[in-house]
């Protein structure tokens, strides 16, 4: 499908931004950086994205889910998805993690936009489902998130291949209120910034609540 957006959507003048550069790329060179497979025949790379495959398309930047089932599709139907990925696919590159995870804090410039991660994903993942645990726990497995032991639920699903995200809460009761945590894969640094982890999860969050 071809993406659309309000004229006066915010989000408007960077990605015309990123799909300026976006065609001065070598898709070959995307591949190799990226890992995402370019077929030259249909003109596009296969993305994986929260757990559902994708054809994004190279020069003109189009996103096609190949998924069969009709759940809810972030990629097809998010903005702030696409320009995501478009910028992964300009800049980013594929890293091996170790297996260890890092808090927000940890990852380079996370004390700067703590604040502003905390309100709009740990907050929000908590309040939101702080209270619904089973809730939670149905979300994420119908995004192909796998249960790990943390927390009164926790959860690990991956942006793409080899990047992932933890998402561990704890349910509320008279005495404290419920809260959160959110890990990421040690590779995350590597490859984004900050301010993109904010807006990773507020992703996942968003399509949490479709689903």
């Amino acid at each position: 499908m071809n993406i659309e957006y309000e004229k006066d959507n915010k989000e408007r003048v960077p990605f015309e931004h990123y799909k300026e550069e976006y065609v001065k790329k070598d898709p070959q060179e995307i591949s190799i950086r990226t890992g995402f497979p370019f077929s030259e025949e249909k003109q596009c790379f296969t993305v994986k994205f929260l757990g559902k495959d994708y054809e994004v398309g190279f020069p003109e930047f189009t996103v096609k889910c190949i998924q069969e089932d009709s759940s809810f599709s972030p990629l097809s139907e998010m903005t702030a998805a696409q320009i995501l990925v478009i910028r992964f696919l300009i800049e980013g590159c594929r890293v091996s993690g170790t297996g260890k995870f890092l808090t927000y804090r940890e990852v380079p410039w996370g004390e700067v936009y703590y604040r502003q991660f905390s309100g709009r994903c740990m907050a929000r993942l908590a309040f939101s489902y702080g209270n619904r645990i089973e809730t939670f726990r149905q979300a994420l497995e119908r995004m192909g998130a796998k249960m790990i032991k943390a927390g009164d639920a926790g959860y690990e699903i991956e942006l793409f291949d080899g990047f992932s995200i933890r998402f561990q809460i704890w349910s509320g009761d008279e005495e404290f209120p419920p809260s959160s945590q959110i890990l990421f894969s040690d590779n995350f640094p590597a490859a984004f910034h900050a301010e993109d982890l904010v807006v990773a999860c507020d992703i996942i969050i968003g399509t949490m609540r479709k689903m």
